[in-house]
């Protein structure tokens, strides 16, 4: 009897996946120009309108990166594929893997990479836009670039994890939209991402504080804004190891919820 080569580890089978992922997206030219490109348009828009400072030198595009950074990240993890994993459970893509020896962990996995990939161009697109038409001023230190590094992929970890949890609760992918959008554009405007945090209303801010978009903001804030307005932040500091242990627990959160909810079909 001829012994057959062992299958590739879970994390080879997710880097492989994750190709495949690239791949599709990008065949998509349409999703891809909308999904890459929109936080910047948003930031051009907001950054036309508002041209004047908050605090500390700081303009409002400068500060409006942090949130523009921020949904982009949660729009292609969380939004994205809240949507579409209700949709290739419609058409049969998933029952289809199913029947494959790869691993529910690899698609989480492949899913990642495809997060991850989008946000790395999306802030590319971000600050060199920033630069050109803003002047938008780069974090100065080493440390200030390895704490976006660190806040970008727990970021991104935790919303593929939220995103792939959540994908559950549409019926199908028709409505899939129609549910995730709103609730999107609600923590938005609730985590400071449009508006300067500390004038939002006191109720807004507690509410906001519950999720993680806030604490995303927030970090990215402390990286691209200079330390002296930390005294406009609620507890007039970055908090930046608060920021990483709420981003961590939200990534624990959706990662077990993702494992106990995720279904191939829908059935």
């Amino acid at each position: 009897m001829t012994n057959l080569p062992p299958l590739p580890s879970s994390l080879t089978l997710g880097l492989r996946r994750g190709k495949i992922e690239i791949r599709q997206f990008v065949r998509q030219r349409e999703s891809v120009v909308f999904t890459l490109l929109f936080p910047l348009i948003l930031m051009a828009i907001f950054g036309s309108v508002f041209t004047g400072e908050i605090a500390f030198g700081v303009t409002f595009s400068q500060y409006f990166l942090a949130g523009m950074i921020a949904t982009g990240l949660v729009n292609s993890g969380f939004q994205q594929l809240a949507i579409n994993i209700p949709m290739e459970r419609d058409d049969g893509s998933l029952k289809r893997l199913r029947g494959t020896p790869m691993p529910v962990a690899s698609y989480f996995i492949g899913k990642t990479i495809l997060v991850l990939a989008s946000i790395v161009f999306q802030v590319f697109f971000l600050l060199l836009g920033g630069l050109i038409f803003f002047d938008i001023r780069l974090p100065s230190t080493g440390a200030k670039w390895l704490i976006l590094a660190a806040i970008l992929f727990i970021g991104t970890a935790g919303s593929t994890a939220l995103g792939t949890a959540f994908s559950s609760i549409p019926k199908n992918g028709r409505g899939a939209s129609a549910l995730v959008t709103p609730l999107v554009i609600v923590l938005q405007f609730f985590s400071g991402v449009f508006f300067v945090f500390t004038q939002l209303p006191q109720w807004m801010q507690q509410f906001a504080a519950l999720f993680p978009l806030k604490w995303l903001c927030q970090g990215i804030r402390s990286v691209f804004l200079p330390d002296e307005f930390a005294q406009n932040e609620v507890a007039h500091s970055w908090e930046t190891g608060k920021t990483l242990l709420v981003l961590s627990i939200w990534f624990v959160i959706g990662l077990a919820f993702s494992i106990r909810t995720f279904k191939w079909d829908r059935n």
